[in-house]
């Protein structure tokens, strides 16, 4: 085998040596699929060309919450042109149940459904308005049941999904009653809906001997393949997933993604024929969970200057119908009910509530950011009845470095950044001075009033449950110098590709170009984590650059056999390979080492280090390290109409050293506009018979263009190397950010809280509409003209 190329100058080599690469870890390296999203040249399961044959599948859902099936009838979907199948749980060959930890979770409904929307039977067809008319000519017959729809009953009736959860240290009661201040609370924080670009979608083509090819929008490729061969009753390595890339997914392809892909595996062996389904907005909107809703309630003692000196907080998850992820995100919620905050003595109390509604699931920041709005909700309430900035009231409950700094759960906050974060962004915000012309304003302006707030944000980086923190890669490096990759971890767009790709090129010192990486494949690494839990480059970052490495251990040794030299003397630096005072191009290297016989393949591994979390006692170190950030936010409401404008967001987030920093922004940009959306406009509404009446882009109001502040300013953290031993000492970057929204909650508050002077605090629930935000204004004008 030959490159087929002349020999290039020694003198060209040496200085092409003596350069670094242009591509590698730390550039502002575009999206590897940018020009394909833009040019709409990225394919998604949809844009593949249909094989002869395709089935497309439409599901028919329950029209009631709570009620037992007495009578389905299927013929009538035959009468309709092009279908062909029809499924019901009886047509289920394996097992009738898609749950992710536990049974609970029907693939399609037996006796009995147990929310409104919930899929009862399948129609297969020739097209997909074909599917869609079989499915509406069933004949379905219910016999109606009482619903329970409301969390505050689920939870006076002890209907939990999973046993209540507690963390506690100290005596909480004995601090509550010799604190010289109690305040008590309570409120509603709503859920989001995802509203991934790309809808649940799968198409599976059967193969000889059983086999399944599976491509599958999922952030959870093993769980797909293990769910589909036990509802299939076959083994694991007689399927096989593929997922090139989603079109989103924000933990709502998580767990819920596989009933779909099951579905279309139970066509497609039952058929021979490759089948497809995609729903529909409105379907995926109501057969989907979405973020948990949470009711808290809360009493904290302080302090004459705000010192917390005991804190006690239920924060009650509404479930849905079953457990799904329910018991590990409302785990979540618990260890960030402190976020920044050193809580003293304190009882968290963590709830499942079972209600009869869509099973919710994970969702960005997976029950973190719910327990931070409870206590940032605690904050501010603490500031208005003591007559504090409530940044000033912040700043001295702020996790120490040396004392105070051990959680709740009894970790030690290691690495703290919160203090210096805030400081920068004190000063770079110019919160002080705004905070005075805020006063002022408000003070000569009767209509119109202004909010500003300033909230930290420190958030743990690791799966809870320790197992999922492992990864695998596979690294295949050519003949010609070029590298084939491919890892565990998915592509959603929020750029996880990309940064491996510049690991793997910063590791072996070639340009991304050389790079190819292919479709996340269960048949090249198996028994993958989700991407989930902000781990994506963590984990398969590492565990690719870890196969990398192994790798350029095998060219070293060999080169050093070939000139009798030491691995000292070996260097890999921009494309070129030394070799004591010998020079190669990468490609030559990979050439020699074929004709070597030097194995050019290899698995990389990789597990989280020193985490461990005892749930029984609920203590432990649950996170590798901890992510910090700050947003200080301002907004203007109309007092008469409750409508408000963001005016301003400055945010300062700490990626540790940045892989990408124009992706790092791109995440925190777009992981605060999201938490914002979920505090102020998106609001999920049922019907008193439990149907979700918010179930489409006409309803459902996410964050537009015009939602974002004009003047929006984002700075990373600079010169903060994560001290941990992650992937090129960065952070996680994926979820934190989020949480960076309550800013713009508070300032609605901080808003609202003007109108009576600041000496009341409004407690919103969340979102704060423009209708809540006018009731609030309405009883605070009210309160205010009860004072003396």
């Amino acid at each position: 085998m030959s490159h087929n190329r002349p020999e290039l100058n020694e003198q060209v080599i040496k200085a092409q040596h003596a350069a670094a690469i242009q591509s590698g870890v730390g550039r502002s390296n575009k999206h590897e699929s940018a020009e394909k999203h833009v040019s709409g040249e990225a394919r998604f399961i949809d844009d593949k060309p249909e094989q002869p044959g395709l089935l497309h599948l439409c599901p028919r859902l329950s029209e009631h919450a709570h009620a037992r099936i007495t009578r389905i009838d299927v013929g009538p979907c035959y009468a309709i042109p092009g279908v062909v199948s029809v499924l019901t749980w009886q047509d289920v060959p394996g097992i009738n149940d898609v749950g992710p930890l536990e049974p609970g979770d029907p693939l399609l409904a037996h006796d009995k459904v147990e929310y409104l929307g919930q899929i009862v039977i399948v129609v297969a067809a020739g097209s997909p308005d074909a599917a869609r008319a079989g499915a509406a000519a069933a004949v379905i017959e219910y016999e109606v049941l009482e619903p329970l729809l409301d969390v505050e009953q689920a939870l006076a009736q002890n209907s939990f999904v999973q046993e209540p959860h507690v963390h506690q240290r100290g005596d909480v009661e004995a601090a509550l009653a010799r604190a010289p201040h109690r305040i008590t609370g309570s409120f509603h924080i709503g859920g989001q809906e995802h509203f991934y670009l790309e809808t649940q979608t799968a198409l599976v083509i059967p193969g000889e001997d059983q086999q399944l090819q599976v491509f599958s929008s999922t952030q959870n490729p093993t769980e797909v393949q293990k769910l589909v061969a036990e509802v299939m009753g076959i083994s694991m390595n007689q399927v096989t997933i593929d997922m090139r890339r989603m079109g989103g997914g924000f933990g709502g392809k998580e767990t819920q993604a596989a009933g779909v892909a099951c579905l279309c595996a139970i066509v497609a062996r039952q058929t021979g024929r490759a089948a497809k389904m995609r729903l529909s907005r409105r379907d995926d909107m109501r057969i989907t969970g979405k973020r948990h809703p949470f009711f808290v309630r809360y009493e904290v003692g302080v302090e004459d200057d705000g010192l917390l000196c005991g804190v006690k907080i239920d924060l009650a998850g509404n479930c849905g119908y079953s457990l799904d992820l329910s018991g590990s995100i409302v785990d979540r919620a618990m260890f960030h009910a402190d976020n920044a905050y050193y809580l003293g003595d304190a009882r968290i109390t963590g709830y499942r509530c079972r209600t009869n509604t869509a099973s919710n699931t994970a969702y960005r920041g997976f029950g973190g950011p719910q327990g931070m709005v409870a206590i940032e909700q605690i904050m501010d309430h603490i500031a208005r009845e003591r007559g504090l900035d409530p940044l000033a009231l912040r700043k001295r409950n702020y996790y120490g470095k040396q004392d105070r700094n051990i959680t709740h759960y009894h970790q030690q906050v290691e690495d703290n950044l919160l203090d210096e974060i805030t400081e920068q962004l004190e000063q770079s915000s110019d919160y002080q001075a705004r905070r005075a012309e805020i006063r002022a304003f408000n003070a000569r302006s009767p209509l119109l009033k202004r909010g500003l707030a300033l909230t930290p944000v420190k958030f743990g980086i690791s799966f809870t449950s320790s197992f999922l923190n492992q990864a695998g890669a596979l690294i295949l490096i050519y003949t010609d110098g070029t590298v084939q990759l491919n890892h565990g971890g998915t592509e959603m767009g929020q750029g996880l590709n990309t940064k491996i790709i510049q690991i793997v090129a910063e590791v072996l010192q070639i340009e991304v170009d050389k790079i190819q990486i292919t479709a996340t494949d269960t048949g090249k690494v198996p028994n993958t984590s989700p991407t989930a839990a902000s781990s994506g480059a963590d984990l398969n970052g590492k565990a690719a650059q870890n196969a990398a490495e192994i790798l350029r251990d095998r060219m070293t040794q060999m080169l050093c056999q070939l000139h009798q030299c030491d691995a000292s003397e070996v260097s890999f630096r921009n494309g070129i390979v030394r070799a004591g005072e010998k020079h190669y191009t990468f490609a030559d290297v990979a050439q020699l080492a074929w004709l070597n016989q030097v194995p050019l393949s290899a698995n990389g591994y990789y597990r989280v280090p020193g985490i461990h979390y005892d749930r029984l006692a609920g203590r432990g170190q649950p996170f590798y390290y901890f992510a910090y950030g700050a947003a200080c936010c301002e907004v203007v409401i109309d007092t008469l109409t409750g409508e408000y404008r963001l005016l301003r967001a400055d945010i300062l987030h700490d990626v540790g050293a940045s892989l990408n920093p124009a992706i790092d922004i791109g995440q925190v940009e777009g992981g605060f506009v999201q938490g914002v959306g979920w505090l102020t406009c998106e609001e999920l509404v049922w019907s008193e018979k439990g149907q979700l009446l918010t179930d489409g882009p006409a309803s459902y109001k996410i964050p537009a263009i015009s939602d974002v502040p004009a003047d929006l300013r984002v700075t990373l953290v600079e010169n903060r190397k994560n001290p941990q031993d992650t992937v090129f000492h960065s952070k996680a970057v994926g979820e934190p950010p989020f949480m960076l929204g309550i800013a713009a909650w508070c300032a609605l508050q901080d808003a609202v809280a003007s109108v009576g002077g600041y000496a009341r605090h409004p407690q919103l629930d969340a979102p704060a509409t423009p209708e809540r935000v006018l009731n609030g204004v309405l009883q605070l004008a009210g309160a205010c003209d009860d004072l003396p």
